[in-house]
C-alpha cells in the first residue's frame, strides 16, 4: 500500500481503520443509521433522506459497501441495500476490545 505501510501492522489494526474511516464522514453515519431505523432493505429513497446529490450518496454506499458494513442486492434496475449483519457484529466487536482496552486510572495526563 505504499507509503502507508499498512503492511506493518497487524490484520485487526488493519481492520479497525478500514471500519473507522468508512465510518468517518456524518453522510455515512447518516446512512447506516437510515438503514438501521428502517429494518428494512432500502432502495432509491435515500437520497430523500440526506442533503446530497445521487451521485455524492452513491459514492458514500460503495465506500461502505467496499468494507462490507452494508450490502446490496440487484432488483431490477434498482440495487437494495441493507445492514450486513455478519460484517456488523464483526465490526462492533473489534471497536468494543479497542475501546475496552482503555482503563481510566487517574495517574495518566
Amino acid at each position: 500500500m505504499g507509503l502507508t505501510k499498512t503492511e506493518e501492522f497487524t490484520a485487526e489494526q488493519n481492520a479497525i481503520a478500514s471500519i473507522a474511516k468508512a465510518i468517518g464522514h456524518p453522510a455515512r453515519v447518516a446512512i447506516l443509521e437510515y438503514l438501521i431505523s428502517s429494518k428494512t432493505c432500502i432502495t432509491g429513497n435515500i437520497v430523500d433522506q440526506l442533503p446530497l446529490s445521487q451521485s455524492t450518496v452513491s459514492q458514500h454506499l460503495k465506500e461502505l459497501k467496499s468494507v462490507g458494513l452494508i450490502k446490496g442486492s440487484i432488483e431490477g434496475t434498482s440495487v437494495c441495500y441493507c445492514i450486513n449483519e455478519e460484517v456488523w457484529e464483526k465490526s462492533s466487536n473489534r471497536l468494543n476490545q479497542l475501546f475496552n482496552h482503555f482503563q481510566i486510572e487517574n495517574n495518566c495526563c
